[in-house]
């Protein structure tokens, strides 16, 4: 029976034009006698209907029903026993009305969720129905929020198939300015996002779920969390104000200014009307509100498992669009150190929040520069965030309270990635240890120390340092050798060994990769040449603070080969050079870059005269040992 119904209601719509179509409308508002019309309008707004007759039905059915909302039930199941058996009759029709409205806006979201084939009448079509279910959703109630129907086409939304951007981006442009809009749309997400999460633990899922999970997500819970995420990251923060009139309500009285369309209690349901009718919020009750919706929505959303893509996109804007806006920032230190410990390009931008809640809200997190230590790899200096991770990293070994031996460690395993990163690398790594020993006098020990120095008297800073980097306050002399005791592989700063110094030709660890760093920066590219006097700021005594001053991380922490040829190219010089070279070299290395080391220079000749001598010694040997045998 139900293929017939449908074919025969299919044949009926045929009959219909954008004129037939339109007679039907006005004789429905026009007299009571013709209800009957209203069956037949409702078959027209369906996702299958050409545009112009849905839009011809939608405008009928929009002017018959705005009227009488306020005097509708608010279940069209109950409405028959609201007062027993007494006018049955008008009450049956208004729940039958009730009916027809609910299958309208079934209608609506059916509509604005599916796609259809020109983009648009698309476009067109769901901004009329958008704009008619928005009105519906300010009368409804009467007169107040509907935050139920709001809450099915937020439903709809999550867990369409098709792409939500521009209904979510025509919420943006048109209705998120409003105050009880957002208020709710936060609501609704929280709802949506628990309902998912409840949905995932039923599968055996973990409560705090991490991007490990998200290879373990079905296609359509993936997409949900797509949706979500790209709904609430839409939803404006809050903008504290001192006057209620400032603040627009999309459903209020005239001279009113309410809390958010009258409140939610507890379990987030609409307020009855006339509870709160002459209560008025202050400004900063709205804002103290509106933050903790804005608190709870954003948690909800975090507690579920994120696919990479949203997982990363999180932990970039979290610090600057979620942290300042939350009621109590503290809350996120779960998520945020989970993220920390992943380690890899998650840890680099989780970073950022994680720094902001520890310096401006007191979180204390024990193992954050260990942490920290280990992210130093040559790979960082690749990745897409490293600007901002270099100067967070500048600003995490700012403090002078910092112990000599993690700003040693940090100074000479950044020293030793001289040798496997990118020039531009190297320019950030150069800055970095010049501001850390120029904050941290007590490790310029590192950098430069004369053989006459009396190795058994170290200062007090070296010893007390090197009494935390090994178990035995007293370094015996054979430790003393001239051999590395810096362990670049150890991922505790505090066991690096960073501290344990040794001497060879005046040169410390410290200058002897530096220079290695500038070599590769000489060999790299010509135009780094400027550069290169870049790295002899290390040789100036940094403790003497008022003749020096810090470096500037992020003039150097974005730099790459192209800003870096760029950078070059646009500098203008005074005298360009007809030749590399004004006299041609003899040796491939001068003696001012390998300090007591010498290059002579042999004649090839001789060197080959002296290989043949050699030979014809051999060749005589030979022969004699095959006479005495």
């Amino acid at each position: 029976m139900a293929p017939n119904k449908r074919k025969k209601n299919k044949n009926k719509k045929g009959r219909y034009g954008v004129a037939e179509i339109k007679t039907l409308g006005n004789d429905l508002l026009s007299s009571a006698s013709n209800i009957n019309n209203l069956p037949l309008l409702l078959n027209f707004v369906n996702p299958s209907s050409p545009p112009h007759h849905l839009l011809e039905s939608l405008l009928s059915l929009h002017s018959f029903f705005l009227p009488l909302l306020p005097t509708l039930p608010s279940s069209s199941s109950r409405a028959a026993d609201a007062k027993g058996f007494e006018h049955q009759s008008h009450f049956i029709y208004n729940a039958w009305l009730r009916s027809k409205f609910d299958e309208l806006v079934k209608s609506f979201l059916e509509v604005l969720v599916s796609p259809r084939q020109q983009q648009e009448e698309q476009e067109a079509v769901k901004e009329v129905v958008l704009d008619t279910l928005m009105e519906f959703v300010k009368v409804a109630n009467g007169g107040r929020f509907h935050s139920a129907i709001y809450h099915r086409f937020l439903h709809s939304i999550v867990h369409s198939e098709s792409s939500v951007e521009f209904l979510v981006d025509l919420l943006t442009a048109k209705y998120f300015k409003y105050i009880d809009v957002c208020y709710f749309t936060l609501i609704s997400l929280k709802k949506l996002a628990t309902t998912l999460e409840g949905k995932d633990q039923s599968e055996d899922k973990s409560e705090n779920a991490d991007v490990a999970d998200a290879s373990q997500l079905s296609s359509s819970t993936e997409r949900v969390i797509h949706n979500i995420y790209y709904t609430i990251s839409r939803v404006p923060p809050f903008e504290n104000s001192d006057n209620t009139s400032d603040l627009e309500m999309w459903s209020r009285s005239e001279n009113e200014h309410k809390q958010p369309c009258g409140d939610v209690n507890a379990d987030d349901k609409q307020v009855k009307p006339g509870k709160h009718d002459n209560s008025v919020l202050s400004a900063a009750k709205i804002a103290k509100k509106m933050k903790l919706k804005f608190t709870q929505a954003w948690l909800s959303f975090l507690r579920l498992p994120l696919p990479l893509d949203v997982y990363k996109e999180v932990l970039v804007n979290l610090h600057q669009v979620v942290i300042p806006h939350l009621s109590n920032p503290v809350m996120l230190c779960d998520f945020l150190t989970r993220s920390y410990d992943i380690g890899g390009v998650v840890s680099v931008m989780a970073l950022s929040s994680l720094f902001i809640l520890m310096t401006q809200y007191g979180l204390e997190y024990p193992n954050f520069y260990e942490k920290l230590y280990v992210l130093l790899v040559p790979s960082i200096f690749m990745a897409k965030h490293r600007a901002r991770f270099f100067q967070l990293l500048d600003s995490c070994l700012k403090s002078p309270l910092l112990p000599a031996y993690l700003a040693a460690s940090f100074a000479k395993k950044m020293s030793r990635l001289l040798l496997s990163i990118p020039p531009s690398g190297a320019l950030v790594i150069t800055a970095l240890i010049h501001n850390i020993l120029r904050r941290h006098p007590s490790i310029n020990c590192l950098v430069h120390r004369e053989d006459q120095v009396d190795e058994g008297k170290g200062d007090k800073a070296t010893d007390e340092a090197t009494a935390a980097n090994s178990d035995d306050a007293k370094v015996s002399a054979s430790q003393k050798l001239r051999i590395d005791h810096f362990n670049y592989g150890e991922p505790n700063p505090k066991k690096s060994n960073a501290m344990r110094l040794f001497y060879l030709m005046k040169l410390s660890l410290l200058e002897q990769e530096v220079l290695f760093g500038k070599l590769i920066l000489f060999f790299s590219t010509t135009v780094l040449l400027s550069h290169g006097k870049f790295a002899l700021s290390l040789e100036n005594d940094l403790t003497v603070r008022a003749k020096t001053s810090e470096v500037n991380v992020g003039d150097f922490s974005s730099g790459s080969y192209a800003t870096i040829i760029g950078a070059e190219m646009s500098r203008r010089v005074k005298q360009v050079p007809l030749a590399f070279y004004k006299s041609t070299p003899s040796t491939l290395f001068s003696d001012a870059d390998f300090a007591g080391w010498t290059f002579d220079f042999k004649d090839t000749s001789e060197i080959m005269h002296g290989s043949d001598e050699n030979a014809d010694k051999d060749d005589q040997n030979s022969g004699k040992r095959q006479r005495v045998v």
